[in-house]
């Protein structure tokens, strides 16, 4: 089997989802959506990626862009290029595909996910996580999942530069 090319068919062009969430839904499967930088893969990480997969039977990861990062996070960030972060995330099992989103928020890609549950930290009010009136309006749900204490990006960064 070639690993290389199935972690790279996971990351996946906008322009080739519609067809792949069209064969997703009538294969009746619920996808899950989250977003987010992923600048430096770490246990929370995975332990808040596995939590949300397991609430569905497709996981979609928004990514942001470099470009979206720096202007989210100031001009050291991100540490790891779009493409390194997408592929470590991709490599991971539970993970189903990963799209690029360059704006500041993937409101305009949850427009076109319309995922069935959307899920962010535990740090946001289900009421204030960006494209909860798309999914709700659908009759989805939004989902929140504590982080795993001991483990954030900053922090680790942090620490480095100590």
């Amino acid at each position: 089997m070639n690993f290389h090319n199935l972690i790279r068919n996971k990351i996946i062009p906008e322009n080739k989802l519609p067809q792949l969430l069209s064969y997703w839904r009538f294969k009746g499967f619920k996808i899950v959506f989250t977003n987010g930088c992923f600048d430096i893969l770490h246990l929370g990480h995975v332990d808040y990626l596995s939590k949300a997969r397991s609430l569905g039977d497709i996981l979609m990861i928004g990514l942001n862009t470099d470009d979206s990062v720096t202007r989210l996070k100031g001009n050291d960030r991100p540490i790891n290029k779009q493409e390194a972060r997408a592929q470590m995330l991709a490599s991971m099992i539970f993970v189903d595909a990963v799209v690029y989103f360059g704006e500041d928020t993937p409101y305009e890609l949850i427009k076109i996910v319309q995922p069935d549950i959307l899920v962010k930290g535990s740090d946001y009010k289900p009421e204030d996580i960006v494209g909860a009136d798309i999914v709700l309006d659908k009759g989805g749900t939004i989902e929140t999942i504590d982080f795993l204490d001991g483990y954030s990006t900053s922090g680790l960064i942090e620490k480095l530069r100590k």
